[in-house]
């Protein structure tokens, strides 16, 4: 009889998510960066499990590096996850430091209408334009059918918003985790920015100029209305639904309000 760790460690890895490999030979290596020993290669095309995600190395500008069920590591810019960020939690659960919890987890309703709107509505799982597979306003599916969704299938568009604001909390948390204390945004901006990242993903805005910039104390709508533009390109090409939706960004951040969303919730 397998022993109870055997059978949890045999589930664990049979719900972590599958992606394929685009590099030719990619090494997976002891830790999150390429100074360390490999200890196997995956071939292109090679589906591989990710059980968690961290930051190390930066590979052409991803500093992401996937976890496989083989307890090695792969530079993430190598595995085709369909975000262009983290689509899992954490190695050992850690984070780098930022202000404290106080900030805004939810966002106005400006914010969640604008990303509903850009990422499209779907009732029941599909595949996406790159074969992954999503449901509701862009929730990438984490289990076999969506299993990890708690709201019933096919999702009317209210059951969509709610997703949408359970996994918005992942978002505002690690963009209250990369920027400093002294950053005041209002609940515009702070919608804006979580669109922006959710577009993107976490470790792209870790690594970011725009945050870069906020944390030196520069004017939040000079820094927006610079840096936003700029993350138009998808697979090497500019597209215009985010040469759009950068602009619908830039407008909601501009956007005047006097409700506080960051550092602290009003």
């Amino acid at each position: 009889l397998l022993s109870l760790a055997a059978v949890a460690l045999m589930s664990a890895t049979s719900l972590a998510a599958s992606y394929p490999i685009t590099g030719t030979t990619v090494n997976c290596r002891s830790g999150p960066g390429t100074s360390y020993g490999v200890k196997k290669s995956y071939k292109k095309g090679q589906s591989v499990s990710i059980s968690c995600q961290t930051s190390g190395t930066s590979v052409n500008g991803n500093n992401i590096w996937d976890k496989t069920s083989d307890g090695c590591y792969v530079a993430d810019y190598y595995v085709k996850t369909g975000k262009n960020g983290y689509v899992t939690s954490k190695c050992g659960g850690g984070s780098s430091g930022g202000s404290s919890d106080s900030h805004c987890k939810k966002l106005n309703a400006a914010g969640v209408n604008l990303i509903a709107q850009w990422e499209g509505f779907v009732s029941s799982p599909k595949p996406d334009p790159i074969g992954l597979p999503t449901v509701g306003y862009g929730h990438l599916c984490k289990k076999k059918g969506c299993a990890e969704v708690k709201y019933k299938f096919p999702l009317s568009k209210t059951t969509a918003k709610q997703l949408l604001n359970d996994d918005l909390s992942t978002y505002t948390a690690c963009l209250a985790k990369v920027l400093n204390s002294k950053v005041k945004l209002n609940d515009n901006q702070w919608a804006a920015l979580t669109s922006w990242t959710f577009n993107n993903g976490c470790g792209n805005a870790a690594s970011s100029t725009l945050v870069k910039r906020l944390n030196k104390g520069e004017n939040p709508n000079t820094v927006a209305s610079q840096e936003l533009p700029k993350w138009r390109m998808a697979g090497g090409r500019v597209l215009q639904g985010l040469v759009n939706r950068r602009k619908a960004e830039v407008k909601l951040f501009k956007t005047a309000s006097s409700k506080q969303a960051y550092p602290k919730c009003q």
